[in-house]
């Protein structure tokens, strides 16, 4: 009887591992993916901030705020979401530099997210 309890429980934990260990792992491939993406736009309004060009820049900060609120658990994520918004609220007022500042200084952040 208590080798039956044994094999039983030996089996429902295995079954466990193999099905919980690829659940597990696929989160964390979708948090790197969410946080290259976020870095991608984040440098992408850089770019276009340092240009002058604020509208761009908010477009930009805007798809990386997307990706980067899927990553916001982290430290580095919640930090790159606050740089985010600010950056979003500076370019729509028309502060090109302060959106530029907030976007790098989100992507700093972002790139940290493991």
């Amino acid at each position: 009887m208590m080798r039956r309890v044994l094999r039983s429980a030996m089996l429902v934990f295995g079954l466990g591992v193999l099905v919980g260990a690829p659940v597990l792992n696929g989160s964390a491939l979708a948090a790197d993916k969410h946080a290259a993406e976020a870095v991608e736009h984040a440098k992408a309004a850089v770019s276009h901030g340092k240009e002058g060009h604020a509208d761009a820049c908010v477009e930009h900060a805007s798809e990386a705020l997307k990706h980067a609120q899927a990553v916001a658990k982290n430290p580095h994520g919640a930090e790159g979401v606050k740089h985010l918004t600010e950056a979003v609220k500076h370019g729509k007022a028309g502060h090109a530099d302060a959106c530029t500042e907030h976007a790098e200084g989100a992507a700093t952040h972002l790139a940290e997210v493991n």
